[in-house]
Order: structure tokens, then sequence, then C-alpha cells
């Protein structure tokens, strides 16, 4: 399991999908907050001028030297729901995130959001 200590260092390292194809670059992890574990991450992916972060859950995710290795396609990450580089997932919209990859969506109990960014 990846500790979320150890993947905060490997921010603006390379994530690349099973096959080894770059899918962006590490931004930040966002850790459930039922149990304080990273969940996904955010890779900023596109043009210089066009700039945007992407959601990728972290299960099953291999970190090696300069990289993070995902379980996920490169092109279903390029897909997943997007927001600006200066921008924040609305509370809304999170369970959109988790519907991309076929994940179940809990927020708590009076509906606090299940993702925090750290």
């Amino acid at each position: 399991m990846i500790q979320i200590a150890d993947i905060r260092e490997w921010r603006t390292h390379d994530v690349v999908d099973a096959a080894g194809h770059k899918i962006g670059t590490l931004e930040a992890v966002c850790v459930d907050t039922s149990t304080d574990e990273p969940a996904t991450a955010t890779v900023q992916v596109g043009l210089p001028t066009r700039r945007h972060l992407v959601f990728v859950p972290l299960a099953g995710a291999i970190v090696g030297p300069g990289y993070v290795k995902v379980d996920y396609d490169r092109s279903l990450v390029k897909k997943s729901p997007a927001i600006g580089t200066d921008d924040v997932l609305p509370a809304g919209d999170e369970a959109a995130v988790f519907a991309h990859y076929g994940l179940p969506h809990q927020p708590g109990a009076n509906g606090e959001r299940q993702l925090a960014r750290r």
C-alpha cells in the first residue's frame, strides 16, 4: 500500500498507465476522509497553454524511480472528470469521479466529502 507521506514526495513525477504510457504529471493526492488513506491523485494533463487536472484512483498503484504507475489505461484517465489547475472539485461532482471508474462513492454520514486534497 502506498503511504500518504511517501506519495507526496512524488509530486511533479510522471504518472503512467499499466503499459508504461505517460498520462501526465502528479499534482496532488486526495485521501479518503474516512480512513485518511490515499484514494486518488490529481494528474496534470494537456498542452502547456491549456493544462487541467484529471483524477485517477490510486488502488493498486506502484511507485517506481521517477514515476507512479496506476492500474488504469491512459485514455480512460484522460477522459475522467477534470478541473482547472487552480480549481477545487465541487462536492456535487465528486460522485462523477467514482462513477467514471465504476467505483462506489460513499460520502460521510452527514454528506461530507469522501475525498480531501492533501
